[in-house]
């Protein structure tokens, strides 16, 4: 049985303010870094056979210290990549929200496309045809796939027979972890959007340091 855990980057500062799609430089920042290492302590004893990551900045940077935790090859992975969303790419999503063609795409996803860019059908083609395509290599193997919200999404949709229209009511948060099963052709979900848990070291991670905190006046 091949089993893939398919994890959403972690959290950058665009996030629910803009589309940043493809846009160059959007590395993690916040709560990111210490998400990513969150996940790589929850990677670390998996016995993990390789992670593949979208190459862009974000989902690498989260992808780095899972493979560095588990011992594992980190591969730059193109199928995994963000959807293009064309002349939408960098604009904020209250600028979007007034625009009819973006509440159609939101809607009714099987039949549009962001202007200039990439239809979701064509997104959940690669990515899915890229799963089938290492399970078939490596039927026992165990993976790590890095992307992005909506891509994860499509490939929960394809294999739970669940209409690409609806994939909206899938929520997979920033540095999450969902986790699919393949036994021969046989695909089963076997977890969405699970949070790996808070430890003390991560939460000694996201604290200030209070070795540069000021006193108060």
């Amino acid at each position: 049985m091949a089993l893939f855990h398919l994890v959403r980057h972690a959290d950058h500062g665009l996030i629910g303010r803009v589309l940043a799609g493809r846009m160059a430089g959007v590395g993690l920042d916040g709560h990111g870094p210490a998400q990513a290492r969150r996940l790589a302590r929850h990677f670390a004893a998996q016995g993990v056979d390789a992670v593949h990551a979208s190459p862009l900045e974000r989902t690498m940077q989260t992808a780095q210290p899972i493979a560095a935790a588990c011992g594992a090859p980190l591969h730059s992975a193109e199928p995994l990549l963000e959807l293009d969303f064309g002349d939408w790419t960098g604009r904020s999503f209250a600028e979007l929200d007034g625009q009819p063609d973006w509440h159609l795409w939101n809607g009714a996803r099987s039949q549009t496309r962001p202007p200039g860019g990439e239809t979701m059908v064509a997104v959940q083609a690669r990515a899915c045809g890229f799963i089938n395509d290492l399970a078939a290599a490596r039927p026992d193997g165990r993976f790590v796939l890095v992307s992005h919200a909506d891509v994860i999404r499509a490939v929960i949709a394809y294999y739970l027979g669940t209409p690409i229209d609806l994939f909206l009511r899938v929520e997979v948060s920033p540095a999450s972890v969902s986790v699919l099963s393949m036994d021969g052709w046989t695909p089963r979900l076997l977890g969405i959007n699970h949070a790996p848990a808070v430890d003390d070291a991560a939460a000694n991670d996201a604290a200030p340091d209070a070795s540069n905190r000021s006193a108060a006046p």
